[in-house]
């Protein structure tokens, strides 16, 4: 702020000033006249659409009999009308305690959940709060899925993450689909935040985590609804969370001292009121919360209601999403990858990716998908169990060290006079002597072994150099 503060004094300019346009008090007057009646009915219609068009009709209709005697007026008449919708919804609320779609004003819509909507995501659900309907799914990944993230404090990646999209056939508008706006970046990073404390650490649960709500159609709290919605796909995914996380979004009308909390705001009510609060949580508390106030403040007592009028909502909410899925199912979905991890001392790394990769490329025909970290710390992970444990089986006898006594069988790599080398494990090769090849005297090592044979051989010993000292003659009965 001081630097803010600062660089105002050196080059900030003054402020210009608003001077309110004047209203012609005859058009005020005629404009009135012709649209009160026909703007209560279209505020009580009941119907978000068939108020769109209500209000159309009648904002058309009030132009073409004003056009001769107030010619030129368009704009005026616009804002005039606008003024008496908003007046005449706010004098409905506050004095007969009524709403524009009929109900009380501590009412929730009705709600509608539903899971596995698209079978093969590994979950899904649809989530129904009147109009406002969110399409979200879980999707589980593994390392390479993780989101980096490149920004001023550098890069970094996320295994957990929530993609938001606001269509615009989601409010019965056309428009040309662009990148992510203001609406999906933080309606988008709201919902993320308010589901965060649930999701399981990446030490227990070695997932990349990806949630997306695609809005089906719109009319107010679609954050809310993508939180109802993604905590469900969540579950019916068999991700561990913690806690369902419903979430609910408050509103305000208020005159003087006068003023009504509405629970669960339609879209023209957070536009045409005084405060959009929106609160997410678990049963036991709150994960995020998010407030718009178009006034100059809001009071304490005021702030208590709304948040415990969240609450109420939330609570109800609550009972509709658990009867849909009341808890992470015990198993993740058919579809969902396997992920194991594999730690190994970090100095043999080199030996799992290979020259050039050529080993990790070797073992990721398995079927199954390898990371590896500069710590030792190896993520397998693959859609078949028996890919994942082939990628296990290579990967271990990769990273094996020979053991005394115990009986192997290799591979001849090349024959000396004085014995052959046999490849016991990936990379590790012992000297099979000529005099353990057999219980008799051996005169040449090529009468009995060859390149490119199986031999099954058992280690002698290991010196301090890590050369390993094989025997065949041991496992061969004597006579």
């Amino acid at each position: 702020m001081d630097l803010q503060e600062e660089l105002a004094k050196k080059a900030g300019r003054d402020k210009m000033e608003y001077v309110a346009p004047e209203i012609d008090a005859d058009l005020a007057k005629a404009v009135e006249a012709a649209a009160a009646e026909r703007i209560s009915a279209a505020n009580r219609s009941g119907d978000r659409d068939k108020r769109g068009e209500l209000i159309e009709q009648m904002e058309a209709e009030v132009a073409a009999e004003l056009a001769e005697k107030f010619p030129d007026a368009g704009k005026a008449i616009g804002e005039l009308l606008y003024n008496l919708t908003k007046a005449d919804m706010r004098q409905m609320v506050l004095k007969d305690k009524k709403r524009i779609d009929g109900r009380a004003v501590d009412e929730v819509r009705e709600i509608s959940c539903e899971v596995d909507i698209l079978p093969r995501a590994h979950g899904s659900s649809l989530f129904n709060r009147g109009q406002t309907q969110a399409l979200c799914t879980a999707t589980l990944g593994n390392k390479f899925d993780e989101k980096m993230i490149d920004d001023l404090r550098g890069k970094a990646f996320k295994s957990y993450y929530l993609d938001y999209n606001f269509p615009s056939y989601s409010t019965n508008e056309v428009s040309f689909p662009r990148g992510p706006g203001r609406r999906e970046i933080g309606h988008g990073h709201l919902a993320e935040k308010a589901l965060e404390p649930v999701i399981p650490a990446v030490d227990s649960f070695p997932y990349t985590l990806r949630l997306v709500a695609d809005i089906q159609s719109s009319n107010g709290s679609t954050s809310m609804a993508t939180v109802c919605g993604c905590s469900m796909a969540m579950m019916a995914a068999g991700v561990p969370m913690k806690a369902a996380v419903p979430a609910s979004g408050v509103g305000l009308i208020s005159e003087g001292d006068d003023y009504v909390i509405l629970t669960d705001i339609l879209g023209d009510e957070d536009f045409l009121g005084d405060m959009d609060l929106k609160v997410a949580g678990t049963e036991e508390g709150i994960t995020a919360v998010q407030m718009e106030n178009k006034i100059a403040g809001i009071r304490l007592e005021i702030l208590e209601e709304a948040l415990e009028r969240a609450r109420a909502g939330r609570m109800h909410i609550l009972k509709s999403m658990n009867a849909c899925i009341d808890r992470p199912r015990a198993d993740l979905s058919e579809f969902a990858p396997r992920i194991e991890y594999i730690k190994i001392d970090p100095s043999k790394i080199g030996a799992v990716i290979g020259p050039g990769g050529r080993m990790i490329r070797e073992i990721e025909k398995t079927g199954a998908s390898v990371a590896v970290d500069d710590d030792g710390t190896i993520t397998v992970s693959a859609v078949e169990s028996t890919a994942a444990a082939a990628a296990r089986d290579m990967i271990e006898s990769i990273t094996a060290d020979a053991v005394i006594d115990k009986e192997y069988e290799g591979t001849v790599k090349r024959i000396m006079p004085f014995g052959a080398f046999v490849e016991i494990l990936p990379g590790k090769e012992g000297l099979l002597h000529v005099s353990e090849l057999d219980h008799h005297r051996v005169e040449n090592v090529e009468d009995v072994v060859a390149e490119g044979d199986k031999v099954a051989v058992k280690v002698l010993d290991i010196d301090n150099a890590g050369k390993i000292r094989l025997s065949r003659k041991a496992l061969l009965p004597k006579g």
